[in-house]
């Protein structure tokens, strides 16, 4: 696909039941899509009538592309790093050939690196998938330019307003956006996933990146990771179960 290629990639999920749990996990919550959509209106208002270079939609399609372009790079291993995530773990993928996908505020695991490392670490990962929880972590990929894959649902306006809002001293940073409404967005995308975690296995998988290349680290369902963001932690772990769900249509392992 040209760099230069119309402004409406198609970049799907890989199983059309992903889109089905989505309403399914509504109904499960008692959530209004009208609150989806409303989140995902503002926040596609919100970026196209800024006057940041890399947020209108053509550049957002080069961001797109490029990250596509790296994941599927030279075989390379993608690890997705979610919230229950141990430096340990971080330290062992580092040195191999691996880059890294990090779920939000899983990012936050290169601070517990040596400078060296943390750099290396850096430099390998190819995009954060964020609700604009993260925290510190999350907001450090931002100024940082790192790609954000940038998510809206119906109770995180003020989240994602709070992590925009950053780059009026950063005008490098460059974002991709997702939804989870049933109906086509243009200038959006709903790949499928619930959880930050299992949102970056459907964008890993719907950018092609085979099952086989694809490592889930840090991801349980029985824990609530460190690096969440603030929740309710009863409430966190009944999402981890719809996450699992998602990672089951999707035939990963973790």
């Amino acid at each position: 696909m040209s760099m230069e290629s119309d402004l409406n990639i198609e970049f799907k999920p890989v199983n059309i039941k992903l889109l089905t749990l989505q309403d399914d996990v509504r109904n499960f919550f008692d959530w209004e899509l009208s609150d989806d959509i409303d989140s995902a209106n503002n926040l596609l208002k919100y970026v196209e009538n800024s006057n940041k270079k890399y947020w209108i939609r053509i550049e957002r399609n080069r961001t797109l592309l490029r990250v596509i372009r790296k994941l599927k790079s030279n075989n390379n291993n993608i690890v997705i790093i979610g919230a229950a995530i141990l430096t340990s773990e971080i330290k062992e993928m580092i040195n191999s050939n691996n880059l890294f996908v990090a779920a939000d505020g899983a990012v936050g695991i290169f601070s517990t690196l040596p400078d060296a490392l943390s750099k290396l670490a850096w430099s390998k990962l190819v995009c954060v998938v964020s609700d604009a929880d993260g925290g510190k972590g999350t907001e450090q990929a931002f100024i940082r330019g790192i790609p954000i894959i940038l998510h809206a649902h119906g109770d995180n306006q003020n989240s994602w307003k709070k992590l925009l809002i950053l780059d009026k001293s950063y005008d490098k940073t460059k974002i991709v956006l997702t939804h989870q409404i049933p109906n086509k967005i243009d200038g959006m995308y709903n790949i499928g996933g619930f959880t930050d975690g299992d949102r970056a296995a459907c964008f890993v998988r719907s950018a092609g990146v085979p099952n086989d290349n694809i490592v889930m680290a840090g991801t349980r369902t029985d824990i609530v990771g460190k690096w969440s963001g603030i929740t309710n932690k009863n409430l966190k772990l009944l999402k981890l179960e719809w996450m699992a769900k998602a990672l089951s249509l999707l035939k990963i392992k973790y």
